[in-house]
């Protein structure tokens, strides 16, 4: 499995606070089958995570990658950023301030979880229009797509990636965030299923679980998709891939 969406990069934002924190959540990973796992420290949100690509980013993704040989951890370290959806994030992925997911065209972006749709449409399409794909992240806990999921289907066919909280199926974000969850992955609108982790203790990198839970209920191929091949497509900057499939009683 690859992971797409991990806050692991120490004391950058509110996952790992240290180096411990950080090879604990490797270790987890790497124990759940986790072969890779995208850094994606919150950016650009004003006044609270800033976080843009600077050396203090470099030296700090280098200092992980060091540390995970050191330990022989079987994971690889790739960088990336979850940006933070503002007007002017156009002009900071213009001037060389975010990292897209492991410098592809895949951009892992984030809102305010009461944004209001119209001004996340108009962020969106613009960062489109530089030739970046949008990667929507957790999808399943904005409210106004709880509102109204039909969004998601938009989105999906302007193509841009929906990645899904793995924890968001096992009920942490609330009953609204799982059902939606749920809702999205039966009509096939998910893309990618992601940890979104910030500790080795509460929403952490283990992955397995819930990837064998799905198993349950959907084609192994869908739910491979989801964990392998298309996170794979989306660091090797390659086109994802779609799936019909129908939920098993």
């Amino acid at each position: 499995m690859i992971d797409i969406h991990t806050h692991i990069l120490p004391g950058m934002d509110d996952g790992a606070q240290d180096l411990y924190d950080t090879l604990e959540m490797v270790r987890l990973a790497a124990d759940s089958g986790v072969t890779a796992m995208v850094a994606t420290p919150h950016c650009n949100i004003p006044g609270i995570f800033e976080n843009y690509f600077n050396d203090y980013y470099i030296e700090t993704i280098q200092k992980v990658r060091d540390a995970v040989h050191r330990e022989q951890l079987p994971v690889n370290i790739l960088p990336g950023m979850e940006a933070f959806g503002t007007p002017d994030l156009p002009d900071l992925l213009e001037n060389g301030q975010i990292m897209t997911i492991n410098q592809s065209r895949y951009l892992l972006i984030e809102f305010a979880f009461d944004e209001d749709p119209v001004l996340v449409e108009y962020i969106v399409d613009k960062v489109h229009r530089m030739k970046i794909i949008p990667v929507i992240a957790h999808a399943e806990r904005y409210q106004f797509v709880q509102r109204n999921p039909d969004r998601v289907y938009r989105w999906r066919k302007k193509g841009y990636p929906i990645q899904i909280n793995k924890g968001s199926f096992q009920g942490r974000f609330g009953r609204s965030a799982a059902e939606t969850a749920h809702l999205l992955l039966e009509h096939n609108l998910v893309s990618v299923v992601a940890s979104d982790a910030h500790s080795p203790h509460m929403r952490t990198p283990y992955m397995a679980n819930v990837y064998e839970e799905l198993l349950m209920y959907y084609p192994e191929n869908y739910i491979d998709m989801l964990f392998k091949e298309n996170p794979r497509r989306i660091c090797q900057n390659e086109p994802i891939l779609g799936y019909t499939a129908k939920r098993v009683e």
